[in-house]
């Protein structure tokens, strides 16, 4: 399920390019307008802070698995008038008042809402009722080097599923545009990946507390014991709920069911190949990033939508919640933890 961004493609109008937005230039929205750039598409892009002021002085410089490229985007703090389509991908947390703030250019305007954990796009379909969404997951991984700066460490395909209510046609537009610049794929069933990537996205919290990559993460035995048993917690509180996982980055509901099922020690084999499939470049994961740029986290969006979802069922999931909370107090303090100490704060012997 890996692939690569061709490296230029035609424009649905060579008369008028298609005019793209991306609402938020971190590392996943640097590297959509890059590539969109690269395309020949006409991009504008919203960012804030040394962000915003990097775009504007030098552009954005786009590295790594998808090659090399220096975009000149049109950069500012919200959208300047109405794009023919758009892309949201700032964090869950943020979605809401970047929503707000650009509501007035996107009346109408197929939106994109590519963000990690669950409901973004049906949440963004109800503020902006006029507006028709795609939700998106984003299955490569992209740093945030610096201030213009962005690269692709692992490439691999975006999934795009409807909103209730967004019609056939315009996901098929939206499909075949994104796939001009973008390694793109249709899925029936988005909340089912939207679970399993929840399940690759227990990748991100270890990494977080301890500084590591999570490469490094996976190849600590201890650290590696709390992943693989936060991944079966987090496979269990979705099977109480009904999911059926989609294929997504190598997992599907029969792997997912055989790791639930598998003794502890040999689960482990599934974070394993979760990194190999990663590669040899260290991927810090979205969750340190944000912490490294002295950002709040998703967390509540990614290990703490399990836990918001085991107390819709009546049911706990304490090892999430521990991640949880130990995400946030790196948040608050700044400092990571060692590997011994995290196994002690969930109840782990080292």
């Amino acid at each position: 399920m890996t692939g690569t961004a061709p490296v230029a493609a035609p424009v649905p109008d060579p008369e008028r390019p298609l005019r793209l937005t991306v609402i938020g230039a971190g590392a996943v929205g640097g590297v959509l307008t890059a590539l969109a750039d690269r395309a020949g598409h006409e991009v504008s892009v919203t960012a804030r802070g040394e962000q915003l002021t990097a775009l504007q002085a030098r552009g954005l410089h786009l590295s790594g698995s998808w090659g090399d490229h220096l975009a000149h985007p049109r950069a500012s703090a919200n959208l300047t008038e109405a794009p023919d389509l758009a892309v949201l991908t700032v964090k869950a947390q943020d979605a809401r008042s970047a929503l707000a703030a650009n509501a007035h250019h996107l009346d109408g305007v197929p939106l994109v809402v590519l963000q990690n954990g669950l409901g973004g796009a049906e949440a963004a379909a109800a503020q902006l009722p006029t507006t028709p969404v795609i939700g998106a997951l984003a299955l490569f991984a992209a740093s945030f080097v610096a201030p213009g700066e962005v690269a692709v460490t692992t490439p691999a395909t975006t999934y795009l599923g409807p909103v209730a209510g967004t019609a056939p046609e315009v996901f098929d537009d939206v499909l075949a545009t994104l796939g001009t610049f973008l390694d793109v794929q249709s899925t029936p069933n988005f909340a089912g990946a939207q679970w399993t990537k929840l399940i690759v996205n227990q990748v991100n919290a270890l990494p977080a507390i301890t500084g590591l990559s999570v490469q490094q993460t996976i190849a600590d035995p201890l650290l590696r014991r709390i992943l693989t048993a936060s991944m079966r917690e987090a496979v269990t509180i979705a099977r109480a709920s009904g999911v059926h996982f989609e294929p997504v980055y190598g997992l599907d509901d029969p792997v997912l069911t055989a790791f639930a099922a598998a003794s502890p020690t040999t689960a482990e084999a599934l974070p394993q190949s979760i990194a190999t499939r990663m590669g040899p470049v260290p991927n810090p994961g979205s969750t340190l990033q944000s912490l490294l740029r002295h950002h709040l986290t998703e967390i509540d969006h990614l290990n703490g939508a399990i836990v918001t979802t085991a107390h819709t069922l009546g049911l706990n999931a304490p090892l999430n919640a521990t991640l949880t909370a130990l995400v946030h107090q790196a948040e608050h303090t700044g400092a990571f933890l060692t590997p011994a100490q995290i196994a002690s704060a969930v109840g782990l012997s080292a």
